[in-house]
């Protein structure tokens, strides 16, 4: 093993207790989405007593922090979110959530902590580097906002590269998952309201019946996925809730559902976009109704770099063994780690933490989810190991 990335793996596991203590402090104070000011204190804090330069910024609620190493180069950002979510904990762990239906549930904790620990890490290896590591906690990334904050507020500036890692419920603690190219899908949201003409629920003839449009619309979308699109090109379109109504002998004057469309080609996503307006408001005039569409463009496509996806796979092998570094298939959640991907060369790694024998076995937004803590030397040294790997052009 390279001799710098045996030092950074080793200080990693020394440092396992460090990360845990991080872990568990951000898990028992989660905040949610755009309300992260007491978390971005303490990150914020905590980087200044590392002596790294730090950036408050998306008005208080995320943290820029810069390391400058010895020489001019290169400059690398390591990206972690932030963000809990409207979640009641259900584990029964000393260090569970103390804020009542807030919850980290989807790992952003460890990410938290993990790169802190990197940060402190890399603080010790500076003066063997060229270049700086610019290290990106972001708000908001469990409603799409937090990346674009961050980017607006100049997290991007001057930056050649950009990693993140998630931790990822899927796959066994141990484990690095590597995937070159579309690795996450597009997530879009959707609203659409269909007015018609209400009255008796005895005399449909009477009506302009909003219920019987919504059932044709959400049926005759699904076609756009069987039907108009390449089945070789994964997408999705899915109605999550539905509202209608609030007598059994009445029949509404509207009819309001909303959903998700997930593509991983953009072209895909514009297609299903167009198609999906144009459908909806042909087959409401059908019915003798109307219909106003809505589509919230939320995340982009994540598209990991080749080249960076190949050096991290080398760094993931001296890590974890080659045994432990799998090829992940592309996935149809969201990110909008996306955003900086399309700005700069990008990679966003899924890093197990999954272990049956712990009970840790519940997926993410579960109110069950948790870690297998031994995961955070791992993801600290993967942090750390990317950038060093980066500033010196191996």
């Amino acid at each position: 093993m390279n001799s710098l990335y045996s030092l950074i793996k080793n200080k990693a596991s020394e440092l396992k207790g460090y990360s845990v203590k991080l872990r568990r402090y951000f898990h028992q104070n989660p905040e949610l989405s755009l309300e992260e000011y007491k978390t971005a204190s303490k990150i914020a804090e905590i980087l200044s007593q590392f002596g790294i330069d730090v950036k408050t910024v998306a008005e208080g609620r995320g943290v820029i922090g810069l390391l400058k190493c010895k020489g001019d180069g290169k400059t690398v950002a390591l990206r972690a979110d932030t963000d809990a979510l409207p979640i009641q904990e259900e584990n029964q762990v000393p260090y569970k959530s103390k804020v009542p239906g807030v919850m980290h549930a989807c790992g952003h904790d460890a990410h938290i902590a993990m790169l802190l620990t990197a940060a402190k890490m890399l603080v010790e290896f500076k003066d063997k580097l060229n270049g700086n590591v610019k290290f990106i906690f972001q708000p908001a990334e469990e409603v799409g906002e937090g990346a674009k904050m961050m980017i607006r507020d100049g997290a991007l500036e001057n930056v050649d590269f950009i990693m993140g890692i998630h931790v990822w419920g899927s796959l066994d603690v141990g484990k690095i998952g590597l995937r070159s190219g579309a690795f996450m899908a597009s997530g879009d949201f959707f609203e659409v309201i269909v007015k018609g003409s209400g009255g008796h629920g005895a005399s449909p003839h009477l009506t302009r019946d909003p219920i019987i449009a919504s059932t044709a619309i959400i049926n005759n979308i699904q076609t756009i996925i069987s039907r108009e699109i390449d089945p070789l090109n994964s997408a999705v379109i899915s109605v999550t809730k539905i509202h209608g109504g609030e007598a059994y002998n009445v029949i509404p004057e509207k009819v309001s559902f909303g959903g998700t469309i997930r593509t991983l080609k953009e072209e895909v996503r514009r297609k299903i976009h167009e198609r999906f307006t144009e459908m909806i408001t042909e087959v409401s005039k059908a019915y003798r109704c109307e219909a106003e569409v809505k589509v919230m463009e939320k995340f982009a496509v994540t598209i990991n770099d080749p080249s960076m996806i190949a050096l991290i796979r080398r760094i993931s092998v001296e890590l974890v063994g080659e045994d432990n570094v799998i090829e992940h298939p592309p996935v149809m959640g969201s990110e909008d780690f996306s955003y900086y991907a399309q700005k700069v060369p990008g990679a966003f790694i899924p890093l197990g933490v999954r272990n049956e024998e712990k009970g840790i076995k519940y997926p993410h937004h579960h109110p069950r989810f948790n870690i297998d803590e031994d995961a955070l030397p791992i993801g600290s040294a993967l942090y750390a190991s990317t950038a060093i790997a980066l500033l010196r052009e191996e």
